[in-house]
């Protein structure tokens, strides 16, 4: 005797099983993002240009996200242990490194680096520029970046100039001009920037970069000559001063630039949402005001722009570095 009804039932429910546990990881792989709070690290101390940044987007990002969005300063090693540890964070987007350029120069000055920032990293997309303008001190009789190159190249290493310490942008701004140049100048690395811009001021070191916005108000009084900005255009700060190229120096794009960051991985639809949200952010008045009046000027990208730029000057940088010997060890 059979039973039908039996054997229905028993298909019915292995049917019924197998679509519940099919459907059981689809449903865990479209959970939607973000699904709980996000974590923007700094690799660097509070009050620098990336905290700036990091504190003016994180309370937009939250209310356009749904969720917490909280900063956490992690500095260290020249910013290198806030970014190892978003670069072995969980890709899935609730974890974000906002840094700047400096880190493509930091990961080549050292042998302890441990993550690499062109392949451990998906980029998001660009928040900021800073630009630096070379000057010189006027007792130096230097008018020009021109005056400059040839006073240097008439005396090598007569002339000195002066930074923030080893491996700061003002100080590989310095050592591309002179790797471009062939010349050779003596660096003075200080222990910070007030010290530095205090001696250039009063001629204890002939030469250096500012920010652009440092530097304008000290040419304006005449206590600085500006030479160039090391940006591709003029600076509205400093709309008279001209860019390295216009005065036949080229390949010194000097300019410092500020970017989001996620773990390498990370999907590409949760990367571009954030790339989305947060240029629409930057985009905002208000908040490129903020970054103005700590020297920033605000710039979006992709995320391919993003990239390209990284695969750019990671190895331009580090052609300067190992040609000038270069190192934080």
């Amino acid at each position: 005797m059979t039973f039908p009804s039996f054997r229905l039932g028993r298909t019915w429910l292995a049917g019924l099983t197998a679509f519940v546990l099919m459907g059981t990881p689809l449903a865990q792989t479209t959970a939607p993002y973000p699904n709980q709070p996000i974590k923007i690290i700094v690799p660097f101390t509070p009050g620098t240009g990336m905290d700036t940044i990091a504190r003016a987007v994180a309370p937009r990002l939250s209310e356009r996200l749904g969720q917490p969005v909280v900063v956490q300063n992690q500095a260290g090693a020249s910013g290198n242990i806030g970014s190892d540890a978003v670069a072995k964070s969980a890709p899935d987007g609730h974890t974000l490194l906002i840094t700047a350029n400096t880190m493509l120069m930091a990961t080549q000055m050292t042998a302890k680096s441990s993550y690499n920032p062109v392949t451990d990293f998906a980029p998001v997309g660009m928040t900021a520029y800073g630009t630096l303008m070379l000057v010189a001190h006027p007792k130096t009789g230097i008018k020009s970046a021109s005056d400059l190159v040839r006073m240097a190249k008439a005396q090598p290493g007569r002339l000195n100039f002066g930074s923030p310490g080893v491996g700061t942008p003002h100080h590989m701004a310095m050592e591309l001009f002179k790797l471009e140049t062939e010349t050779f100048m003596l660096h003075v690395p200080y222990r910070g920037t007030a010290g530095y811009t205090q001696d250039l001021l009063a001629g204890e070191v002939q030469a250096g970069f500012l920010p652009v916005h440092v530097a304008a108000g000290f040419v304006k009084n005449g206590r600085l000559v500006a030479l160039a900005v090391g940006s591709q255009k003029r600076h509205p700060v400093a709309a008279d001063v001209p860019t390295f190229a216009e005065v036949g120096i080229q390949r010194i794009d000097v300019d410092l630039w500020y970017a989001f960051y996620a773990p390498s991985k990370t999907p590409p639809a949760v990367v571009t949402r954030l790339n989305t949200e947060i240029s629409a952010i930057i985009r905002q008045n208000d908040v490129k005001e903020l970054l103005a009046r700590s020297g920033m000027d605000a710039s979006t990208s992709t995320p391919a722009e993003l990239g390209a730029l990284v695969a750019k000057d990671y190895p331009r940088w580090g052609n300067v570095i190992r040609s000038k010997q270069i190192s934080a060890d």
